[in-house]
């Protein structure tokens, strides 16, 4: 670094940060989500309580680093094109490491159908498979699974047409049309929130419970991730609208919308997989 009249001038085009504690705590403050997330599983006292806690904690933490984020970007002038190519690959890598996480669920539902089929649902039932002929059924007996053509098609065509909205919203901050940003992100925040209404009213009325068997657990574990996403991916769209309302989204400087649809068309993508393998196919 060079220094010139008391001043510091960078020699590189890239941001430095200066030390935050807001890293250590967001870790610190979703380990505590984890822990009290097992505990309260296992119905410890308290436990519930303490999940509230570091719900909290994360909230607090999320809102001061991207706030300060944000800062950086609209009145530092940090974002430069050498600081965004840095940023878009951090945010792809993370997408990346989502498509990980989701294709352990899916995983987990083709291997549980495979044993349910071939081997059978507790064990490797060789005997029913060789002196009937016969392949056990999957769903398991029992459970009733939900139309794919009634609610869940409903909530495909709803997120579906989020995509469109946020695609839309994209095109107008890259024209400059403000009022059209602000409508199209405000329909996809509501759309957002059709969702999961509709996705909560679909558990109320489940046939089944997360620890029926290995079919309602996989359900559950795969769909109800997919809603938190989902739910997350709306809080983001709103914080953008938020600063479109503002007018902090510019054709030159909307990085942030821009990574917030990356997510949502990550999250849009998911759900057709869930909704062919586990509602249409599984069915």
């Amino acid at each position: 670094m060079a220094q010139d009249h008391g001043h510091h001038h960078k020699s590189h085009p890239y941001h430095i940060l200066e030390l935050s504690p807001l890293p250590i705590l967001t870790s610190f403050s979703l380990l505590v989500v984890a822990i009290s997330a097992v505990l309260f599983m296992h119905d410890v006292h308290h436990a519930g309580r303490m999940l509230i806690v570091g719900f909290a904690l994360v909230v607090a933490c999320v809102y001061s680093w991207w706030r300060k984020v944000i800062k950086e970007g609209r009145d530092d002038a940090a974002h430069n094109s050498a600081v965004q190519r840095g940023l878009r690959l951090g945010m792809a890598l993370f997408i990346a490491s989502e498509v990980m996480f989701f294709f352990a669920f899916f995983f987990s539902y083709f291997t549980s159908f495979f044993h349910a089929i071939w081997f059978g649902t507790l064990g490797y039932d060789f005997d029913n498979l060789m002196t009937t002929g016969k392949a056990l059924v999957w769903p398991p007996e029992g459970i009733k699974t939900f139309d794919p053509w009634d609610l869940p098609f409903l909530n495909t065509l709803i997120l579906l047409l989020s995509g469109t909205t946020v695609t839309w919203a994209h095109y107008c901050v890259m024209n400059n049309d403000r009022k059209g940003l602000v409508q199209g992100l405000g329909y996809s925040v509501l759309l957002g929130v059709l969702f999961t209404i509709c996705q909560a009213y679909e558990y109320s009325h489940a046939a089944f419970g997360l620890s029926t068997n290995n079919y309602s657990a996989n359900f559950f574990l795969a769909t109800g991730f997919h809603g938190f996403h989902v739910i997350i991916g709306t809080i983001f769209l709103f914080v953008c609208w938020i600063r479109a309302i503002k007018g902090q989204l510019t054709p030159e400087n909307h990085l942030g919308f821009e990574f917030a649809a990356w997510y949502w068309h990550f999250v849009d993508v998911v759900w057709l997989f869930l909704f062919v393998t586990i509602y249409w196919w599984g069915k």
